[in-house]
């Protein structure tokens, strides 16, 4: 029994030896994080042909359509069907959210949070029950794709080992910008799309040092995807027009239309969600009445269910009316915003994507009509709507044109859509200056606008910066008393209070002895020096914050009370340190940029 014991104590230490020898060497070169890459893109292409399998599954099963067809692209839905299934769904998912309220449980971090605020800190259980809710709204037929559930698995994963392995922050989020590349790889078959919208979306830099790691995850998702059975959302166009100097022009024009159509998108957003919010709407009838709302819209046009990938196969060859085209895409666009507003699970990568393509439809059949007597290819219309709109929406531009390059083959069709991409971005940017996804973030509360790591500024507080053995002076000392407690250089100002021991105001302590008092430091009382009476930080104000101070006050030292509602001094902060403690960590936090390991 002791020889057993004893084998098994020496197993673990070899084990944790073992691991530690491989957390050393995962955090002193980043090349080793390559191989790991390829091992979450492996763990993501699998999850994401696996999550597209369910899907598939549940839509033969629930709407009775053939296994080789997309829900979006069959020809109709019986009404009962329509109606029945998405309300369950949503049934499901809003007792779901109920009970995750009930038990005061908090909301579930996206990718582009975590490496904006958490340093790509993400928890797998949450990750996996978002998937999982993304997997019951798409499958019951809501108006969302897969995407979203896609990514956070992927990165919820990769986070996880990330953790397990104890890496770095900036190693982290790169982590988990491989587990998002990989995801989308996967579901585009498109390697080199999944890998910029890692660099875009999730890790908010195109790092020198991340380019590898991101690809190796992103080729590998892609690969295991295809072995499996497929990318579920993969497109190959092969038919399209030559591209000329007008059609540019006219392009672009499109690309204007479109980026309008999509700030219109998000804005509509928040009257939908305040729609579904009403007191009186209970928390878990409103996916179902969501629901119910996306299947009327289904009897109309089943184009409207699920992502939208087997509509969009499906229109972009055949011919349809004006009537017909506009008519889908508000459908649609109403059925996405129902479906997110209620409280379905999911995201509108490809839904804008199918929108989108329909809008350069329209855009190709309408300039005819005008009679304007120039006109473009129907296709490359498409393609540049579906990118614009994708990166009004989703955001990532070369993550849109990179899709049409690998969709097409094309450097000159891509061309075209990469010009009308990033008259989207800035447009959007100028106009509204947020993706979807920030978006409700920002409707939440929050202020970020990319995956660009802040989370280090909003850790980084008064209280941790600031010096607690504060010198402190009655307000009816007199100068000459108050030069013999403190000597000249012993610190940088003291802090004057009254008799309850509350702020009166501080002191530096050059103009304490200055030449000037000497003939009256008898009998003028330290107060009359106190300065800055109405001017102090908080113990968790951020750095930003406490500089803006600084400069408003033009002050080199301020007093940190305990609280808004306190005039009790803990402590004091000095300029000069804070804002060399903010170029620290603004330069660790950019370090990795020119690929230098932390």
């Amino acid at each position: 029994m002791v020889a057993k014991l004893i084998d098994a104590f020496a197993k673990r230490r070899s084990s944790n030896r073992l691991l530690t020898a491989l957390r050393a060497l995962l955090r002193g070169n980043e090349f080793y994080l390559i191989p790991l890459a390829l091992v979450i893109g492996v763990v993501a292409g699998a999850t994401v042909t696996l999550m597209s399998e369910l899907a598939q599954i549940a839509h033969v099963v629930i709407y009775g359509i053939r296994i080789d067809v997309r829900l979006s692209a069959n020809d109709h839905v019986k009404p009962i069907v329509a109606l029945i299934a998405p309300a369950l769904g949503g049934l499901a998912l809003g007792i779901m959210e109920w009970s995750r309220r009930r038990l005061k449980i908090s909301n579930a971090v996206d990718p582009i949070e975590a490496n904006a605020l958490r340093g790509g800190r993400l928890s797998l259980r949450d990750s996996m029950v978002v998937s999982g809710q993304t997997l019951i709204s798409n499958g019951c037929g809501a108006s969302v794709g897969l995407e979203a559930g896609y990514t956070q698995i992927g990165a919820g994963a990769a986070s996880l080992i990330g953790q397990f392995l104890n890496l770095r922050r900036n190693d982290l989020r790169l982590i988990v910008g491989c587990g998002a590349a990989a995801a989308i790889a996967a579901a585009f078959g498109a390697p080199i799309t999944g890998a910029f919208y890692a660099c875009e979306l999730i890790v908010g830099v195109y790092a020198v040092g991340s380019a590898a790691p991101i690809l190796a995850a992103s080729l590998t998702g892609a690969l295991t995807a295809q072995y499996l059975g497929g990318a579920p959302y993969s497109l190959e166009i092969s038919k399209f027009g030559t591209v000329g100097l007008e059609q540019y022009l006219l392009l672009i024009g499109l690309a204007l239309i479109v980026s309008v159509i999509g700030i219109l998108v998000m804005r509509s957003s928040s009257l939908f969600e305040r729609a579904f919010t009403r007191k009186w709407l209970p928390v878990w009838l409103r996916p179902a009445i969501g629901g119910v709302m996306v299947g009327g819209l289904a009897i109309l046009t089943p184009q409207v269910l699920a992502a939208g990938h087997g509509a969009m196969v499906l229109d972009l060859h055949r011919e349809m009316a004006l009537t017909l085209i506009a008519t889908v895409i508000a459908l649609k666009l109403v059925a996405c915003l129902v479906s997110l507003a209620s409280g379905f699970r999911g995201g509108l990568f490809f839904a804008s994507l199918f929108v989108g393509s329909l809008l350069g439809k329209f855009y190709a059949a309408l300039l005819p009509v005008l009679g304007i007597g120039v006109s473009v290819d129907p296709m490359v219309s498409m393609l540049t709507g579906m990118a614009t709109l994708g990166v009004a929406i989703v955001g990532g531009p070369l993550t849109m044109s990179f899709l049409v390059l690998e969709m097409t083959r094309s450097v000159d069709v891509t061309a075209v859509v990469l010009a009308g991409c990033i008259v989207t971005s800035i447009f959007v940017r100028f106009m509204f200056g947020h993706s979807f996804s920030t978006w409700r973030l920002h409707l939440r509360g929050e202020t970020i606008r990319s995956a660009n790591d802040i989370g280090w500024l909003r850790n980084l507080t008064v209280d941790r910066m600031m010096r607690s053995d504060v010198g402190k002076v009655p307000s009816t000392t007199t100068i000459a008393a108050c030069r013999r407690e403190f000597v000249l250089g012993s610190r940088q100002a003291v802090v004057v209070v009254n008799n309850d021991g509350d702020y009166c105001g501080l002191v530096p302590l050059p103009e304490l002895f200055s030449g000037e008092l000497d003939t009256i430091a008898d009998d003028i009382q330290v107060v009359e020096l106190a300065r800055y009476a109405d001017v102090a930080c908080l113990p968790e104000m951020n750095i930003k914050t406490a500089m803006k101070l600084f400069d408003d006050a033009e002050a080199e030292v301020l007093a940190v009370l305990e609280s808004a509602d306190s005039r009790k001094v803990i402590g004091l902060l000095s300029e000069t340190f804070a804002r060399r403690r903010y170029v620290e960590e603004i330069d660790q936090a950019t370090r990795g940029v020119l690929g230098a390991i932390t």
